[in-house]
């Protein structure tokens, strides 16, 4: 059974009954946009919802920013950052995010969650690193350093996986604070991209993870593109990494 509610606020509430499970987690997706907006928003929504009724999670969805207080956050047990841009929490939102977070809460950066919030420090610990670049959208080659991990699930006994998306450069390379489980093979992208050496990084990390105190967070490059949500490997891969941080696996 599917019960869909939505408010003037923009909240998107999605209750599912689906697989059972050991433990049922409520989810909130963030993805309010002030700088770029990615047209595979509704494409990851509509991942997330169908993840939903199979993970049986209680999904809610909002841009609306004014919903980071302590009384609406303490329900949720992982937050979702979906393609938000640039500045989307004013410093009281950031506190209170920040409060709730260090409660033990999971939370998982999806592509453009790289791109926001760039004067927060503690937000660009979380996330692990913040966008500087990137090279003109393309097939690339992943390279799985291990696929162990609970959220590489989908990718067990692969070494490399190629797609199309946004491969991002990073400000910082954030491999020595976290855990990487995937980079770049640079040069799998096209010739004329070869040649520009501005979004290089050499050592190119494209997916990870940390533990902070209690809390768990992770972050995947994939979601540039609406097809990149209909990729049933990414979305295995984003659920796996839900329930990981939510510690469900």
């Amino acid at each position: 059974m599917k019960k869909l509610t939505s408010v003037f606020c923009l909240l998107l509430i999605l209750t599912f009954s689906g697989i059972a499970q050991d433990k049922k987690i409520n989810v909130l997706v963030f993805s309010k946009t002030v700088g770029y907006r990615h047209n595979s928003i509704s494409s990851g929504l509509k991942m997330l919802s169908d993840l939903a009724q199979e993970r049986k999670w209680v999904l809610t969805a909002t841009e609306n920013a004014d919903l980071f207080t302590p009384d609406f956050l303490k329900t949720f047990d992982v937050v979702v950052f979906l393609n938000p841009t640039m500045d989307v929490l004013n410093e009281q939102q950031q506190k209170d995010f920040e409060t709730f977070m260090n409660t033990g809460k999971g939370f998982v950066g999806i592509h453009a969650a790289a791109d926001c919030e760039y004067d927060w420090a503690w937000y660009g610990q979380l996330n692990g690193a913040f966008f500087k670049t990137h090279p003109a959208c393309q097939a690339g080659t992943v390279i799985f350093e291990n696929t162990d991990h609970p959220s590489m699930a989908p990718f067990k006994g692969m070494t490399t996986y190629r797609t199309i998306d946004e491969w991002y450069t990073f400000k910082v390379n954030p491999r020595a604070k976290v855990h990487v489980l995937a980079r770049l093979d640079e040069t799998s992208l096209d010739e004329a991209t070869m040649k520009e050496d501005k979004w290089k990084m050499g050592d190119h990390p494209l997916i990870w993870y940390q533990e902070m105190g209690k809390t768990r967070s992770y972050y995947t490059v994939f979601g540039h593109t609406p097809e990149a949500f209909q990729d049933p490997k990414v979305k295995e891969h984003i659920g796996c990494a839900i329930d990981w941080v939510a510690k469900r696996n």
